[in-house]
C-alpha cells in the first residue's frame, strides 16, 4: 500500500446539513453503522426536526408523533452535536470554510421553493404557494409575521395531495379545535377572525387520479360544522375506472358515497372538492385577488385531460397553490434545474460525471419532494452507506477536530444553539402549552424569541 492509499485514521467526523427526517435518519445510520464516527447535525433553525415540525399540519398529531423516535438520534451525546441557528452559505459560514472541518457533507436541506401555477394574475396580492401558507400555519420562524388575509369568503385550494388537503382542512376547520394542538397564538387569533365560508380545492384530473391518502381524505368528514361537497360532473354516479391501487379504490369508494350524501350537510363552512378544474387566470382589482377563473377538463378516450374551453368565476380573496416544491441551488454543488435536485449516484454527488469528493445529499433535495416522512429512512440510509464506503479514501480535512467548529462558527458572527439550548427552548414551549391548558405545548413561532427561550433568557408569549 503506497502513502497515498493510507486509509484515513478514525474519529472520521460528518457533518449532517438539515435536522429533518431526511437528516436524522441518515445520521442514525452512519451512527449505527460506525463506531468510529463523529457526526454533526447542522440546521438554520435553532430548533430540531424540519418538515415534522414546520410541514405537518398542527392537528395531526399521529404523525408529529414520529418526533419521539427522531429524538433518540441525539442519545449518544459523544458522538452526535446538534449546531442549530447556523446558515451554511450567503449571510453565514461559506461551505468551503465548513467543510475544512469534516471528512464528509451530507447535504440534507430538502425542497422550500413553491412551484408556480404558470397563469395570468399570479402576482397578485393574496397569491401564495403552500409551503410558505403551511410554514405560516405551523409557526415556522421566516413566517412570523402576519398572515393572508383571511377577511373574503372564497379560498381556492389548487392541488391533488395531500399538502392540498391539509391547507383546506385547516381553513376550513374551526379555529377552537387547533386550540387543543401546538398552533401559536398569533395564527389561532387569525383563524378565529377569519371570514372565510367557502373553500375551494381545484383538482386537474378526475376523482380516481387523485394522490390524497385514504385517511387524508376520510379526516374531512370528521370536521365540526362542515360540509363536504363533490363537485365531479356526475362521474363517480356513472362509474369511474376501478384504480389498481387499494389506496386508490378506497379514495374512489369514499368521494362515491360523499357525492350520493355530503358529509356534515348544512355546517357552516363548506369544503368543496371541484373534480376536472383548473385555474386559468387569477382576476383581481387593487392588486388583490377577487377571483379565479376555472376552466372545466374532460378525460379524452386515452386517459389524457384537456380543457373543454368551458369556464366558471369562483369568487376567492386567497388562492393557495398546492402542486408542489422544487430545491434551490447550494453553493459549490451542481444542479439540476429541470428536477430540482443535485445530482448524485447513490447519494454521492456528481459533477461532470464523477463523484465530488467528500459531498453528499439526502432527502427532497437528492431524490425530489416525493414520498412520505418513513420514505427518508431508505434514502438516509442509501446515503449512509455511501459515506460508511468512501471515509477511509476521503483523506484527513484541514481542520480536523470538533471542538474547533463552534469556534469557527463564532468568526462568522454566528453564535451556535448546541442541544441542551434546545432542551430549554423546548422545556418553554411545553410552559406555555401548560398555561393555555389543554396542550402538550405552544410553539415559539418568532426566532428572537426563541433564542431567548434557548439562552435561558425567556420567553413569555408565543
Amino acid at each position: 500500500m503506497t502513502s497515498a492509499q493510507v486509509p484515513t485514521p478514525r474519529p472520521y467526523r460528518v457533518a449532517v446539513i438539515g435536522s429533518g427526517p431526511s437528516g436524522l435518519y441518515t445520521a442514525e445510520a452512519l451512527l449505527e453503522g460506525d463506531p468510529g464516527i463523529h457526526v454533526d447535525i447542522i440546521d438554520r433553525l435553532p430548533a430540531p426536526y424540519g418538515l415534522v415540525r414546520y410541514g405537518v399540519a398542527p392537528d395531526h398529531l399521529k404523525m408529529k408523533s414520529v418526533i419521539r423516535a427522531l429524538v433518540t438520534t441525539f442519545d449518544d451525546a459523544d458522538r452526535v452535536r446538534f449546531l442549530g441557528n447556523v446558515h451554511v452559505g450567503e449571510g453565514g459560514i461559506p461551505g468551503e470554510a465548513l467543510r475544512e472541518h469534516y471528512h464528509a457533507v451530507v447535504h440534507a436541506t430538502g425542497s422550500a421553493v413553491d412551484r408556480d401555477l404558470g397563469v395570468p394574475g399570479e402576482e397578485l396580492t393574496g397569491s401564495v404557494g403552500s409551503g410558505a401558507f403551511v410554514s405560516w400555519y405551523c409557526g415556522h420562524p421566516d413566517a412570523s409575521g402576519p398572515g393572508p388575509a383571511l377577511d373574503r369568503p372564497g379560498v381556492v385550494v389548487v392541488g391533488a395531495g395531500n399538502v392540498a388537503i391539509d391547507v383546506a382542512r385547516v381553513l376550513a376547520r374551526p379555529a377552537e379545535d387547533l386550540a387543543a394542538t401546538d398552533t401559536h397564538d398569533a395564527v389561532l387569533d387569525e383563524l378565529r377572525g377569519s371570514a372565510v365560508t367557502d373553500v375551494h380545492v381545484l383538482v386537474r384530473r378526475g376523482p380516481q387520479h387523485v394522490k390524497f391518502t385514504p385517511a387524508e381524505l376520510r379526516a374531512l368528514a370528521k370536521l365540526d360544522d362542515v360540509e363536504i361537497r363533490v363537485h365531479d360532473d356526475g362521474l363517480l354516479a356513472a362509474g369511474v375506472p376501478e384504480p389498481e391501487e387499494r389506496r386508490m379504490r378506497q379514495v374512489v369508494e369514499t368521494l362515491t358515497e360523499w357525492a350520493g350524501t355530503p358529509p356534515g350537510a348544512g355546517g357552516r363552512r363548506r369544503l368543496h372538492l371541484r373534480f376536472l378544474r383548473s385555474p386559468v387566470r387569477l382576476l383581481g382589482a387593487d392588486g388583490r385577488i377577487t377571483g379565479v377563473e376555472v376552466e372545466r377538463n374532460e378525460i379524452t378516450a386515452d386517459d389524457r385531460i384537456r380543457g373543454t374551453g368551458e369556464t366558471e368565476v369562483l369568487d376567492a380573496g386567497l388562492v393557495v397553490r398546492a402542486i408542489g416544491y422544487r430545491g434551490e441551488p447550494i453553493g459549490g454543488l451542481p444542479f439540476d434545474a429541470a428536477t430540482g435536485t443535485v445530482p448524485h449516484a447513490a447519494g454521492r454527488v456528481v459533477l461532470g460525471g464523477e463523484p465530488l469528493r467528500g459531498s453528499y445529499v439526502a432527502g427532497w433535495i437528492k431524490r425530489g419532494p416525493t414520498g412520505v416522512i418513513g420514505t427518508n429512512k431508505g434514502d438516509g440510509a442509501e446515503t449512509a452507506g455511501s459515506v460508511l464506503a468512501d471515509l477511509p479514501d476521503l483523506g484527513t480535512p484541514p481542520r480536523p477536530g470538533g471542538d474547533a467548529v463552534p469556534d469557527r462558527l463564532r468568526e462568522y458572527g454566528i453564535e451556535p444553539v448546541l442541544w441542551e439550548d434546545w432542551l430549554r427552548l423546548d422545556a418553554a414551549e411545553i410552559g406555555l402549552g401548560a398555561r393555555r391548558g389543554g396542550t402538550d405545548r405552544v410553539k415559539i413561532a418568532d426566532r428572537a424569541l426563541m433564542l431567548d427561550a434557548a439562552r435561558g433568557t425567556g420567553a413569555r408569549s408565543s
